[in-house]
């Protein structure tokens, strides 16, 4: 054998036995599952359906340990009290082991932003619609008489007086701030008689005033989550398609005419955080 023949075959052996390890570490990694940022979308209010579908979401994140971090956008007006604090419950359970992001898509007003302010960071348009913190309730009707119902107290057919849900909906209020605070904390660059009002504030605004972090897309959203779970070459999963099984048909939660229209108005009375937008007027 030649003796460059044999320099060439010592070369290809000291290539081999470099390239062998990288053969095994490229093979070892792509066995490793890649980590994963879960994505929970809410494009609608918060009531019954929409908030066990969330919980749905929340509890597979919680259970699924290659979801690392978890991503909630939104577009929506809020809701119903009772679901609101529900989500929000389960939302504090896997806030404390994965971390948890909002971007604000189109709106996360009232009851949506209760559920924001649960998360480690919160990203917005410079047009999305954030805020409108409170609460909103239909007063029951004034006690009357049924002569054909006999009940065992005057607030029998009633639940309560008149006075007392409006107690009730200012204590509710005072939840709600106490939640931004505990949420936002020294974030907030505004007094509690600003951040009551109930206005709704743009994107900008919003981060001016502390109720948001930053002006930035869902995008910007996935990436800091990962950021914050520590890992990089994520991808994304629509948790609602792992979690969730899509019911045949579920009920409106806003009132339609037999035109088909939609209002901003909920079907059922009781005590909401929810934004109702002003109906146009008529000229």
């Amino acid at each position: 054998m030649a003796e460059t023949d044999i320099k060439w075959d010592k070369v290809r052996l000291w290539l081999l036995w470099l390239a062998l390890p990288l053969m095994i570490g490229l093979l070892a990694a792509s066995a490793i599952p890649r980590p994963v940022i879960g994505i929970i979308r809410l494009d609608d209010a918060i009531y019954p359906y929409t908030a066990r579908d969330m919980i749905a979401q929340i509890n597979y994140a919680m259970e699924h340990p290659e979801i690392r971090a978890v991503v909630l956008a939104f577009d929506s007006p809020g809701g119903t009290v009772v679901d609101t604090e529900s989500v929000y419950m389960e939302l504090s359970r896997l806030r404390a082991k994965k971390p948890v992001v909002t971007a604000v898509n189109g709106m996360a007003a009232s009851g949506a932003y209760y559920l924001a302010v649960n998360t480690d960071h919160i990203y917005v348009k410079s047009t999305s619609e954030i805020g409108n913190i409170g609460v909103i309730g239909y007063l029951p009707p004034s006690p009357f008489i049924f002569e054909e119902i006999i009940s065992t107290g005057p607030y029998k057919l009633w639940g309560s007086p008149r006075d007392a849900d409006m107690r009730q909906i200012d204590m509710v209020k005072q939840g709600f701030f106490q939640v931004v605070q505990m949420g936002r904390g020294k974030r907030i660059k505004a007094g509690a008689d600003v951040i009551l009002s109930g206005k709704i504030w743009i994107g900008t605004e919003a981060v001016k005033i502390g109720i948001a972090d930053e002006i930035g897309s869902e995008r910007d959203a996935l990436n800091k989550a990962a950021e914050l779970a520590r890992v990089a070459h994520y991808k994304t999963v629509d948790l609602r398609s792992l979690a969730v099984s899509t019911p045949m048909s579920q009920p409106s939660f806003f009132i339609q005419s037999p035109e088909g229209i939609t209002f901003p108005y909920p079907t059922e009375p009781g005590v909401y955080m929810l934004y109702i937008p002003q109906l146009p007027v008529k000229p």
